[in-house]
Formats: structure tokens, C-alpha cells, sequence
């Protein structure tokens, strides 16, 4: 039996999420303003499947396509969002389930840290694939059950604020986010982040 722990579209990808998608991922690059789809299933061998009813079905092409141990991740992307909704389309067909069968996010931590010390600035940026955090700014971190939704939370995160995104990694046992900014730009950027989860439907 198959799990869809995430599914979630994005309507346009912002220009540093996909920058980082483009830096961190194996796959076909996203750019700027194309429509994205992220699913993430359970036994995380199926993504396979998922992928090749994706590619036959529509024009998508996948950045993100990644095995753990017990969940698989899979990106898609294209310039035309009605190719990325049909993809969807023929994903949950192929496993026989809906989009509101998914998992509803559960926020595990959701934390701001003011004016981030040097050294603790350092010791961040050695371990980030992203935009580096500066002594003084603010920190928000945000922690998710299932991993996939940290993207969507990132995407909208860096429609409402400007914010610089550090570290973003959307599979695995747990979706971690890293933004960093001015203190009232990293509020509006938390405050985007968690509304826009807590308002995913699910089960």
C-alpha cells in the first residue's frame, strides 16, 4: 500500500528557491517563475513508478528525484502550470488515491533566533548549500513532518519577505528550512511560511 505523505503544487517558483533547486539537484534545473510539484510517498522505491507516469503523461521534467530509506521525493517542473497539474493528475491515478488522501503537515519546530553571534553564524554557513546568514541578522527555522512541504513553506516564505534562503532540505524523515534577514522581514516570512502549512488540508 502506498502512502502520500506529500503532495503540494507550486504556482511559480521564486527565484531563490529554484536557484537552490538548481545547485543541490541532480536532475533537469528549474529557473524562475515555472510551476513545480512536489510528491513524496511511501515505500520510497515507488517514486520510480511516479516518475515515469509523470514524464509519459506530459511535458514535466523532474529536478528532484531521491530514495531514502523509507520515502521517496519526487520534483517535477514546467513552464505551463496545466502540465504540471495533469502530472498530478496522473500520479494519483497510477496509485489510486486523491490529493486530499495526503498527509496534512505537522510542524515539529517553528523558531526565530534575533541577531545570530558570529561564531553560530560561521558554524551555520560552514554546513549550508545556500545563502550565507550574517552576524546580526535573524534566524527562522522551521521543521516539518512530512519533509516535502519545507518547499512550498520556502517558496511562499520568499514571496512574502525579503529573506535570504540558507539551507533547504525537503526529504528525508523531516523537512528543515533555514531563512535568514532583517528581524521584521524574517517575521513576515515565518508568518507566511506556517500559514500557508497550517492551511494545507489533509489526514
Amino acid at each position: 500500500m502506498v502512502t502520500l505523505r506529500t503532495y503540494v503544487f507550486l504556482d511559480s517558483l521564486q527565484p531563490q528557491l529554484a536557484s537552490f533547486i538548481g545547485k543541490t539537484a541532480r536532475g533537469f534545473l528549474p529557473i524562475p517563475e515555472q510551476a513545480s510539484l512536489f510528491v513524496e510517498v511511501a515505500p520510497g522505491i515507488v517514486i520510480n513508478r511516479i516518475t515515469d507516469v509523470a514524464l509519459k503523461a506530459t511535458t514535466v521534467v523532474p529536478a528532484v528525484q531521491v530514495v531514502e530509506r523509507a520515502y521517496g521525493l519526487l520534483e517535477v517542473h514546467d513552464d505551463d502550470k496545466g502540465e504540471v497539474l495533469k502530472a498530478g493528475e496522473a500520479i494519483l491515478r497510477s496509485l489510486d488515491l486523491k490529493e486530499e488522501g495526503r498527509m496534512k503537515p505537522r510542524l515539529l519546530s517553528n523558531q526565530i533566533i534575533r541577531s545570530i553571534e558570529p561564531y553560530q553564524a560561521q558554524l551555520i554557513n560552514r554546513n549550508s548549500q545556500g545563502m550565507m546568514i550574517l552576524p546580526g541578522q535573524s534566524l527562522f527555522i522551521l521543521e516539518t513532518e512530512p519533509a516535502g512541504y519545507v518547499a512550498y513553506a520556502a517558496n511562499e516564505a520568499e514571496k512574502a519577505a525579503r529573506i535570504f534562503l540558507v539551507q533547504c532540505q525537503p526529504y528525508g524523515a523531516f523537512g528543515r528550512l533555514w531563512l535568514a534577514g532583517s528581524e521584521s522581514e524574517i517575521d513576515s516570512a515565518a508568518e507566511a511560511a506556517v500559514g500557508v502549512l497550517n492551511a494545507l488540508t489533509g489526514v
